[in-house]
């Protein structure tokens, strides 16, 4: 009889672990990083070799992986404060900070070999977003809303990191994938920011550029998704080395940009949690479809 209940209880107990790992890891986060950096990477490559895309799926899993068990194991007092935050597997005590932080190294050494593997720029551009994630970007979210600006660059990485791994190389390409990214970070963190700024509260984070949900927020947020349009249909200029654009592809982009953009002027108007997501969900859509349409543009 305690052989069965045992048994049951272990094969309840996998599923919950799995999950465990998952919200750990931010396996949907993840799974969005690694998208951009493949589109990256078929973008910089004159072939596609498949064994270079395994190794960057795998290494920048472990690397995102890494560095939110980093960030959870760091902020687990925090998260305890905030409803979206406080059931997480370390706040709510599911997952010990030991565990946690065992996953978060072997995943940092992982990530930085499958990376290396690629060459070795890919591998130094990913142990940088850990560095700038954990041990920037985390503890200075209790202090200035600045925050967001240098967590801006660990998260305009992945785009570019594809390129690099294709090509070994940093230049005017993967500069300017990096600058679209970068400015996209603002519009889609101050949405959410704006969203969750009572929770956000709750654990003494400046999430806002002004701390508050106010218009000089906003204004901030058209303005940044302007650059983020200028910056995505830049290429179509000849300007930007061998990452080319052509004239249709550009139109399509500038037209997503522009729909985004309404979304934050509908939050100029509006200013409240509904706009507020419905521009998070704008920017995600974009960011995709953005980077679809880049791909496609090559290929076909």
């Amino acid at each position: 009889m305690k052989t069965a209940i045992n048994t049951a209880a272990k094969t309840r107990s996998l599923p919950l672990a799995f999950a465990d790992f998952k919200q750990l890891t931010k396996a949907g986060l993840a799974f969005s990083v690694v998208f951009s950096s493949l589109a990256g990477y078929m973008l910089g490559a004159d072939r596609l070799d498949l064994t270079v895309i395994m190794l960057l799926a795998v290494g920048g899993y472990f690397m995102v992986g890494a560095s939110n068990a980093f960030n959870q194991v760091i902020e687990k007092d925090l998260d305890a404060l905030m409803k979206r935050t406080r059931k997480r597997p370390v706040p709510s005590g599911r997952m010990s900070v030991s565990l946690a932080l065992t996953v978060a190294v072997i995943f940092t050494v992982l990530g930085v070999i499958t990376l290396y593997v690629v060459n070795p720029k890919t591998a130094m551009f990913g142990a940088l977003s850990i560095f700038l994630y954990v041990c920037l970007y985390t503890p200075l979210k209790t202090k200035t809303p600045l925050a967001v600006f240098v967590g801006a660059f660990p998260g305009a990485i992945p785009f570019m990191l594809g390129w690099v791994a294709a090509t070994n190389d940093f230049g005017i390409e993967p500069g300017t994938l990096f600058m679209i990214q970068f400015f996209w970070q603002f519009p889609h963190f101050w949405a959410i920011g704006w969203m969750l700024d009572d929770d956000y509260k709750r654990a003494g984070f400046k999430m806002l550029p002004t701390d508050k949900k106010d218009t000089a927020t906003i204004v901030q947020i058209i303005m940044y998704t302007f650059w983020m349009i200028l910056a995505s249909i830049f290429p179509v200029t000849g300007l930007t080395g061998t990452l080319y654009l052509s004239v249709p592809a550009a139109v399509i982009i500038f037209i997503l940009g522009v729909g985004m953009l309404l979304f934050a002027f509908k939050l100029y108007s509006k200013r409240d949690n509904r706009s507020a997501r419905q521009l998070m969900l704008a920017s995600v859509s974009y960011i995709t479809l953005m980077q679809i349409v880049y791909v496609a543009d090559k290929f076909l």
